[in-house]
């Protein structure tokens, strides 16, 4: 039976080979989305999963920091350190301002935060130092790669000149990169030295994190109070929101044409074996037998097109990184099964669309 369903693909071994390229193409493209969403998914909250704190504190009515807004006064992180149980409360601010080099100008997610204490800074450094001083800044990798920037390199936001001092990563959240500076350059950069953005807060060992919380709303009404957990939920599904429906658009999209591209081959090798199969059914081969034919045929195509779609997968997510630096692909063996079990399912898919052709020879039609 494999035999057979080997040999009616080789009998056209260049439309076969064609359709087995634009298998491996579809699949290639359902890697790509997968591995993309989740570079997106980690660079976006990667710098509120680091960050691991007991409580985020923001203005009320705001839920994340990925889209929403949040205003602050210094004389909020007062009243919160004062809170019995309150071990620290952190600021950090967070602003939008355009990076100059050269003639070139890009949007930074910029946190300020207070260097002494670490609390609100990058993620990791892969190169140069933290923040130690108001003249210095750490940009993200992928933006510094991007727009040809190095460490020792000076940038300009508004009027002000800043020195390179680290490059970090998990900074990258695709559409935008994070950049860090020292909280009071921060201030000093909009225009108000007594805003932020948010407060993260640290309980004392052993004190009921629940009571400390509704402390601090009852101190300061006009606040949201969020646990660690809560907090990187929202901001994940705010990230959610904006790009999952564009990739399940797309993916849906290749499934499609997966699913035709298939259906159309094993339907006309269907057409083209017509009589052969009659003859088939007049040897009194058993009512399974073409079933099980095409079904090889689909599971044959698809193996050989995940097979290609691997080996052109790697190569494709390095010279996108090459070309593109903040887009960050990154894959899993759990994603390519998950991926291999879904071209399992649409080569069964097209099966079942091309297998109704077959209740249509009749044994009569070998002597036609």
């Amino acid at each position: 039976m494999a035999t057979y369903s080997v040999r009616i693909l080789a009998s056209q071994p260049l439309r076969s080979l064609l359709t087995i390229g634009g298998v491996a193409l579809c699949i290639v493209l359902m890697l790509f989305l997968l591995a993309v969403y989740r570079g997106v998914a980690d660079g976006a909250v990667e710098y509120i999963r680091h960050n691991e704190t007991d409580f985020w504190v923001l203005q009320h009515n705001s839920w994340n920091i990925l889209r929403g807004s949040s205003l602050l006064l210094m004389g909020h992180g007062t009243v919160i350190r004062e809170v019995p149980g309150v071990e620290s409360a952190s600021p950090v601010l967070l602003i939008l301002p355009g990076i100059k080099k050269g003639n070139r100008v890009a949007t930074v997610f910029l946190a300020g935060y207070e260097p002494q204490s670490g609390i609100g800074g990058p993620p990791a450094l892969v190169q140069g130092n933290a923040v130690q001083s108001a003249d210095d800044i750490v940009l993200d990798r992928a933006f510094a790669l991007k727009y040809q920037i190095h460490v020792g390199d000076t940038v300009q936001i508004r009027d002000e000149q800043l020195r390179v001092v680290g490059l970090s990563s998990g900074t990258n959240a695709f559409a935008i990169q994070y950049a860090f500076v020292s909280l009071t350059r921060a201030q000093s950069l909009v225009g108000f030295p007594h805003i932020v953005t948010c407060y993260l807060v640290k309980v004392r060992a052993g004190e009921n994190k629940e009571r400390v919380a509704q402390a601090i709303l009852e101190e300061l009404p006009g606040v949201e109070v969020y646990d660690h957990e809560t907090f990187l939920r929202n901001n994940t599904q705010e990230m959610e929101s904006g790009f999952l429906p564009l990739l399940y658009t797309i993916a849906t999209i290749g499934v499609v044409v997966l699913t035709t591209i298939m259906s159309l081959l094993l339907s006309v090798n269907i057409l083209e074996r017509r009589k052969e199969f009659a003859v088939v059914k007049t040897l009194g081969a058993p009512r399974n037998f073409l079933l099980s034919v095409v079904i090889h045929q689909a599971m044959m195509i698809t193996g050989a097109g995940f097979l290609l779609a691997l080996l052109l997968f790697f190569p494709m997510c390095s010279l996108v990184q090459l070309l593109t630096p903040e887009l960050t692909p990154r894959s899993s063996i759990l994603q390519m099964g998950g991926v291999m079990i879904a071209s399992v399912a649409i080569g069964l898919a097209s099966s079942w669309i091309s297998i109704h052709r077959l209740r249509r020879i009749y044994p009569l039609e070998a002597f036609s």
